[in-house]
């Protein structure tokens, strides 16, 4: 792995952090992309909001064949990855520019290992996979060569399944309750498929969702397999 794809970042893996915003769509824009439109102008939401199976209540997602599911229902960005964007670019990350629907602190989400468990207010969410950059990303943040920086980066942020339906705002912690033994992060996974390698974590994550560790989003488990393939 390059050291460009090492995500070396100030957030730690476990412990208790805090969320800082909760996002959802402030409106639909246009899209270069086969749709048309992008939900991904997302905005801070006022006071305590309801997050179901399919994510955060009053959001939506434009693309559906690539957006969204039970296995990408919330989209979780660190305020540390952020701030490092912002000093890179020269302007503020506010909450909700990537897209994300929350923006945490003080806790691993680039660096989370994949199946991790987190209770924020009242809900448990799990770390199912990164976020891939596509040209969407690309018109909204305005920059050249944006998919590429952001890939070498490897400060994804991470999607989340909903283990628990409930409630969530600003303010409230963010506790790790659950850490799976495989040890693969998100920047593990990331980072491998675009610098070579990824046979390796392919074969811990596809062991831990054998044994009944993880559930391995659909995603993920495809890419696994034909990496173990190769």
């Amino acid at each position: 792995m390059t050291s460009h794809l090492a995500a070396e970042s100030s957030e730690q893996p476990s412990g208790t952090g805090v969320v800082v915003a909760v996002c959802r769509v402030a409106g639909l824009l246009p899209d270069d992309g086969p749709v048309g439109i992008t939900a991904i102008d997302k905005r801070p939401a006022e006071g305590r909001v309801t997050v179901g199976q399919l994510g955060v209540y009053a959001d939506v997602q434009a693309d559906r064949a690539n957006h969204g599911g039970e296995e990408q229902a919330v989209y979780a960005y660190a305020q540390e990855d952020a701030d490092f964007w912002a000093a890179e670019l020269g302007r503020e990350v506010e909450p909700g520019l990537f897209g994300e629907n929350l923006r945490l602190r003080g806790v691993g989400v680039s660096t989370a290992v994949v199946g991790t468990r987190w209770r924020i207010g009242t809900t448990v969410l799990e770390v199912t996979e990164p976020r891939t950059p596509c040209t969407t990303f690309q018109n909204r943040m305005g920059e050249d060569r944006w998919v590429v920086r952001f890939t070498l980066a490897n400060r994804t942020g991470a999607y989340l399944r909903v283990v628990e339906p409930g409630e969530v705002g600003a303010g409230d912690p963010v506790v790790v309750e659950r850490v799976p033994a495989h040890g693969v992060t998100i920047a593990d996974w990331f980072g491998a498929r675009f610098a070579g390698g990824h046979a390796a974590p392919a074969r811990r994550l596809l062991a831990a969702h054998d044994a009944g560790e993880i559930v391995l989003a659909a995603e993920m488990r495809e890419r696994a397999l034909a990496a173990v393939a190769e």
